[in-house]
C-alpha cells in the first residue's frame, strides 16, 4: 500500500495566520475539513502533514482565506484574532464589521473590531479564572483600556489578542482584590449544580494550575504557547495541566476525559449572561483614564519644582556651625535669691557700716 503524496501547503504558520485572519477556530477549521481539533492542532504545529481528501479540503479552505484576506485589504497592521477555543461560542460577531474593501481600518476602528471580537469571549473565560462575575467584566475592561493606551505596540503584535488576555488574566489573578470592600463578600453561584461544582473545584486549583488549564483545554493554545504565557517551561505547564486534570478527576470522574472537561468548561461559560460594555465606552474610559494620571504627573512635578524652589529660596548661603550645648561648671554656689538677713549679716553690715575708712587701718610705728 502505497502513502499519498504531500499536498503543497502553505508552512505550518502561515496555516495558523490565515485561519485567524479569517476570524475561525481550530474546532471550526475541523468541522469544515472533516477532521479533529487536535488534527488541526498537529497541522498548525508542524507535528503531521495534510493528505487525502482532508489535506484537500484544508487547501482549499486556506486557498478561500487567502482570497478573502486580499479581498480585504489590511486592516491597520492587526490581526483580528481572539482566544481560538469552544469558550468563544456566541462572542463572533457581536459587533459591526466597519471594514470597507481597499480601505485600511483607523486605529479607532481596528480596536473595535478587536474588541467585539474578543471581549465576549474573555469576560467569560475571566469568569471562570476568578468565579466573580463583577471582576471578570471589570478586569477585561481594565485591559482594553491598557490596550487602547498602548495601541501602537498592540496592534504591531503578531497576538493582539493574546496580549489582552494575558493582561486581563493579570489583572483578574492579583491578590490585591482581597483588599477591596466590594470584593470580599462572595458573589451568588450559579444555579445548576453541576455548574456550582465545577466551579467550586476550579476555584479550589491554584491560580497558576487554574490558568494553565483553561488556557490549554479552555481557549486551545497547544503546549508550548500555553507554557509562554503563563511565563513558564512546557514541562512545568505539562505537569500544572496533569494536575490539574487530576484534581478535577478525583471530585467528578466524569472530567477525565480532556474532550469532556473542554465541553464542560464551555457550557459553564456559556450559562453565565456576561456582557462587556461597549468598544467606545471603553476607550473614553481609557482616555479619561490616561488624562487623569497625566494631569496628576503634571501636579506632582509642579509640586516638586515648588518645593525645591522654596528650599532654594529659604536655605542658608553660608556655613553657620551649631550651638555647642552648655557645659556644667562644678564649685561655683548656686545663686540665691534675695531674702531677710540673719542676725549675724546685720552684725556684719553694721560694723562694716561704722568703719570710718574704706580698708584696714595703717599700721604706725610705736616709739620703744
Amino acid at each position: 500500500m502505497t502513502q499519498s503524496p504531500a499536498i503543497p501547503l502553505p508552512p505550518p504558520t502561515e496555516r495558523r495566520r490565515l485561519r485567524e485572519a479569517g476570524s475561525l477556530t481550530q474546532a471550526q477549521v475541523a468541522e469544515r475539513v472533516g477532521v479533529s481539533r487536535r488534527t488541526v492542532r498537529a497541522w498548525e504545529t508542524d507535528r503531521a502533514v495534510p493528505r487525502g481528501r482532508e489535506g484537500e479540503a484544508y487547501l482549499e479552505l486556506l486557498r478561500s482565506l487567502e482570497e478573502r484576506r486580499e479581498h480585504q485589504g489590511p486592516a491597520g497592521d492587526v490581526d483580528v484574532t481572539a482566544g481560538r477555543a469552544e469558550l468563544e461560542i456566541g462572542a463572533e460577531g457581536d459587533g459591526p464589521d466597519r471594514r470597507q474593501p481597499g480601505r485600511p481600518l483607523t486605529p479607532a476602528q481596528a480596536f473595535d473590531a478587536l474588541y467585539a471580537f474578543c471581549a465576549p469571549a474573555l469576560v467569560r473565560q475571566t469568569y471562570l479564572l476568578t468565579g466573580r462575575r463583577e471582576l471578570a467584566r471589570e478586569s477585561v475592561e481594565r485591559a482594553f483600556e491598557i490596550a487602547w493606551q498602548r495601541w501602537p505596540e498592540v496592534a504591531r503584535d503578531p497576538d493582539p489578542a493574546g496580549w489582552v488576555r494575558a493582561t486581563a488574566y493579570d489583572f483578574a489573578l492579583s491578590p490585591w482584590h482581597r483588599f477591596r470592600p466590594r470584593y470580599r463578600h462572595p458573589e451568588p453561584p450559579p444555579a445548576d449544580t453541576a455548574d456550582r461544582l465545577l466551579l467550586d473545584l476550579l476555584l479550589g486549583l491554584t491560580p497558576s494550575q487554574r490558568r494553565t488549564l483553561l488556557l490549554y483545554d479552555g481557549v486551545g493554545l497547544d503546549l508550548p504557547e500555553t507554557a509562554a504565557e503563563t511565563e513558564a517551561t512546557t514541562p512545568v505547564a505539562a505537569h500544572r495541566i496533569l494536575l490539574a486534570r487530576a484534581a478535577l478527576a478525583t471530585r467528578t470522574p466524569a472530567l477525565s476525559d480532556p474532550d469532556d472537561l473542554r465541553r464542560r468548561l464551555a457550557e459553564l461559560a456559556s450559562a453565565e449572561r456576561l456582557r462587556a460594555p461597549a468598544a467606545p465606552a471603553v476607550r473614553e474610559g481609557g482616555e479619561r483614564r490616561a488624562r487623569f494620571w497625566t494631569r496628576a504627573a503634571i501636579a506632582f512635578t509642579v509640586a516638586l519644582i515648588g518645593t525645591t524652589a522654596l528650599t532654594l529660596r529659604t536655605a542658608p548661603t553660608r556655613y553657620e556651625p551649631p550651638v555647642p550645648p552648655g557645659a556644667t561648671v562644678h564649685g561655683v554656689p548656686p545663686p540665691v535669691a534675695p531674702g531677710p538677713l540673719s542676725h549675724r549679716e546685720q552684725e556684719l553690715r553694721d560694723k562694716l557700716r561704722s568703719e570710718p575708712h574704706d580698708g584696714p587701718e595703717r599700721l604706725a610705728p610705736q616709739p620703744f
